[in-house]
This record gives C-alpha cells, sequence and structure tokens, in this order.
C-alpha cells in the first residue's frame, strides 16, 4: 500500500509528465523521438523523455524537492515537447483530432495565461469586432509563432462578422 508521501509524489510526477504551461517555445519531440501507444504512459515507460518546461528530469521531480521548495511552480510547468509526444501516441491510435489538439496546445503554451483568459473573453459572442479579432490573430502568429490558433482566430472572426456575433451588431 502506497504511503500518502508517495501517492502525492506520483500525482507530482503525473501532473508534470501531463499538463499546466510554461513560456517555452514550440513543440519539437526530443532528440527525435517517436514514440506510440506502446510507450504509454510515457511517464512509466519512458520517463527519460520527459522534462520540464525548465529542464528538470521527471525522475528528479520528488514530493521531498517540491516540499523542501528545490522545485518551484515553474520547474513543474510542461514541456511542449512533452504535448508533441503525446500527441504522437495519439496519433498512433488514430486519435488524430486530439493530437491536432495537443499540438495546438503545445503552441499557447507560449501564451501567458493571463493573456490567454483575454483572447477566451474576446473570442464570446459580441465581446470584440472583426478587426479586433484580427488583431489577436496576428498576435498569436507573430508574436507567438503560435500559427494554427491564428488560424483558428481568423476563422472565429469571419463567422462571427457574417453571423452578425461580433461587436458591430451589439
Amino acid at each position: 500500500m502506497m504511503t500518502q508521501e508517495q501517492m502525492l509524489e506520483q500525482i507530482v510526477k503525473q501532473v508534470m509528465a501531463s499538463m499546466s504551461s510554461s513560456d517555452a517555445p514550440a513543440a519539437e519531440a526530443p532528440k527525435g523521438a517517436q514514440v506510440t501507444d506502446a510507450d504509454y504512459p510515457l511517464g512509466d515507460k519512458r520517463p527519460e523523455l520527459i522534462v520540464s518546461a525548465t529542464g528538470v528530469p521527471l525522475k528528479d521531480v520528488t514530493l521531498a524537492k517540491v516540499l523542501d521548495g528545490t522545485l518551484k511552480a515553474e520547474d513543474l510547468r510542461i514541456n511542449p515537447a512533452t504535448l508533441e509526444l503525446q500527441a504522437q501516441v495519439a496519433d498512433s491510435v488514430g486519435r488524430d483530432a486530439f493530437g491536432i489538439n495537443l499540438r495546438r496546445a503545445a503552441e499557447l503554451i507560449a501564451v501567458p495565461d493571463a493573456r490567454l483568459l483575454e483572447i477566451y473573453n474576446a473570442l464570446r459572442p459580441y465581446r470584440s469586432t472583426k478587426d479586433e479579432l484580427l488583431a489577436i490573430a496576428d498576435e498569436l502568429e507573430n508574436k507567438y509563432s503560435a500559427k494554427v490558433s491564428a488560424q483558428l482566430v481568423k476563422e472565429a472572426a469571419a463567422i462571427g462578422y457574417k453571423r452578425k456575433r461580433t461587436k458591430e451588431f451589439k
């Protein structure tokens, strides 16, 4: 039976291996790594491939280091490359849409959390003009290299305007 400390340590490792955010660049698998469903879960079967956004290897993430302050919150943030690896697993089992979503999440890691919330709110009906949405798309593409997300915002601007759901029509 696991102790409470072991369970917490396992949770910390799982969180690092599968979620959070960082200011890291676009995703690339570590050193050309390719994974499939046979490697899933990555934290158990391929932990050597998982490093945090600050470069901390998964094996070095322990509850003790979190509690003593050796590891900070930024050390637990996901690396875009980990999302790419997870996307490869999704692709290998025919879950292409999920793989695309993971890659889009990887490109959005560079966008600060507060800005993501602002963008989310701007995309809601009647919150932004078409031009404001196009400016957001330009920002995503040029400032953060989030090309797929920028294209989605451009599409949302066009569709919102066509359906009269932008601020111009409020």
